[in-house]
């Protein structure tokens, strides 16, 4: 059988309603897409395989070009087939939904794992290793799935007069279906099941270069910009809710201390127990509120964790901590809640549901700049941008780190340095590199192993520098300061 034969018979047997009586449309279909020529050959019955091959096809018979978007754009239509359409994705998520929660998810992620909207060959690429530290085990990722943008696409989409605004960002519910364009990816193959938060409609969808297991967006149907206030606390105990196997949480709100797309209303969730979620309560906290348990806890992260079975009561009394944050200020250790009536202060909460109970922790942040860290005051220090100079934001709040994809090269270039072997080490490596030498004999069998754990205690540092009140008598005593002034809410 030929690439299109078998491709044509795992759409049949697929979950996208077709039948044997479809086999000619569906195989003209792809006709439509790859041309008409005879198809390249794939001995291989993988379906990732049989896809590559089709579009290999289409470059052969002149349907696009070799070019990564044009590329992308057919995968997606050809993985479309295969995919049942967002009504059908829909129905089927909440009959299984009555069977329970993770049977309705699991079902799901199959299909966006199988029609390959989730890059699982890409995300096998990424490189992962846990990292001991003050706080537990840290998780450390070097992020080497999300492909560079080719050059020629960038630069034709730069040519285009009358460039389009729609959708009019990647966190839309119009991007189901969308083909793709030159500066847009390509989204065929997506699909977005529909809920209601707070009287409101979201989307619920999976994100296509997941970091952690079945790594989920939820976003407002509403293009608004991102704001935390009590109607996101809400919002985040509902969906863990109606998901209690997943945790959920969301970016801050200001630059700096923010996610990356502030500028639509969403939350990351998602099946994972992260570090910071196995991190103990270092010292209760007395709220004088029945019902609900507090404490710091042990992270460099400056966080209060939350414990109750009420979720009205926890999403007030988190409000009332938010509202009394918004508002502080302590010039002992550069807390400054509004300079020159600018806001400073906002939290990164984050809710996961355990023993029956939902687990709160507001994280506290603070984005200003100085003169001495222009960077952030609470942002990754000079010292350590080598290894990480971006916001942190909600995934590495909670302590896996997503690294830039240059360490992979770079790291064993450092390598080389240390072993005294001809190498192309960046300058800004040098003096991190030279302070290893002095703490270790580095040998071929123990450089690497030493390497990972610099890397990770290094993410400690990024997260401590990023941490509001520090793990020192200063630091404590100025978070105790902060908790007095909650007790009378």
């Amino acid at each position: 059988m030929s690439a299109l034969d078998k491709f044509v018979t795992a759409v049949i047997q697929s979950d996208s309603n077709y039948q044997e009586l479809d086999r000619i449309y569906v195989e003209n279909r792809i006709h439509a897409l790859i041309g008409d020529g005879n198809t390249v050959k794939e001995k291989d019955d993988q379906l990732l395989n049989l896809r590559t091959a089709l579009i290999e096809t289409a470059i052969r018979n002149g349907k696009i070009e070799n070019s990564l978007s044009d590329r992308d754009i057919l995968d997606a239509e050809l993985m479309d087939l295969l995919t049942p359409l967002p009504s059908v994705i829909n129905a089927t998520f909440w009959n299984l939904y009555q069977k329970s929660p993770k049977t309705a998810t699991d079902y799901f992620y199959k299909v966006s794992r199988e029609n390959d909207y989730i890059k699982t060959q890409a995300i096998a690429k990424n490189i992962s290793f846990p990292v001991k530290s003050d706080y537990g085990n840290l998780e450390i990722t070097i992020n080497l799935s999300k492909p560079e943008k080719d050059p020629k696409a960038i630069a034709a989409a730069a040519k285009q007069k009358n460039r389009s605004s729609y959708p009019l960002d990647q966190l839309c519910l119009e991007n189901e279906g969308y083909l793709g364009r030159l500066d847009y990816p390509a989204r065929s193959n997506h699909r977005v099941i529909r809920l209601t938060l707070g009287g409101e409609t979201w989307g619920f969808q999976y994100s296509p270069y997941a970091y952690f297991q079945e790594h989920s967006i939820f976003l407002s149907k509403i293009h608004r910009p991102m704001v935390i206030n009590r109607h996101t606390f809400s919002n985040l105990l509902e969906i863990v809710h109606i998901f209690p196997e997943y945790f959920v949480g969301s970016n801050a709100d200001l630059p700096i201390v923010g996610g990356s797309m502030l500028s639509h209303d969403h939350y990351q969730g998602g099946r994972h127990l992260f570090p910071m979620m196995k991190a103990k309560i270092d010292r209760p906290i007395d709220l004088g509120i029945s019902g609900i348990t507090a404490g710091i806890v042990k992270w460099p992260m400056s966080t209060i964790r939350l414990i109750s079975e009420n979720q009205e009561q926890l999403a007030e009394t988190v409000n009332l901590i938010h509202e009394k944050w918004m508002n502080y200020s302590d010039e002992t250790v550069d807390l400054r809640a509004y300079t020159k009536g600018v806001r400073h202060h906002t939290v990164t909460p984050i809710v996961h549901f355990e023993n029956g109970k939902y687990i709160f922790d507001i994280v506290l942040r603070d984005n200003q700049t100085s003169t001495e860290y222009p960077d952030g005051i609470f942002h990754p220090h000079q010292d350590v941008q080598h290894i990480k100079k971006e916001n942190i934001g909600l995934i590495e709040v909670m302590g896996r780190a997503i690294l830039p994809a240059r360490l992979k090269k770079e790291l064993k270039e450092v390598s080389s340095y240390l072993l005294e072997e001809p190498n192309k080490i960046a300058d800004y490596h040098r003096k991190w590199a030279d302070n290893l030498k002095k703490q270790y004999s580095f040998t071929k069998d123990n450089v690497d192993t030493i390497l990972n754990k610099e890397v990770g205690l290094t993410f400690a540092r990024v997260l401590e520098d990023a941490g509001v009140f520090k793990w020192n008598q200063r630091g404590q005593l100025a978070f105790d300061r902060f908790v007095k002034n909650l007790k009378s809410i």
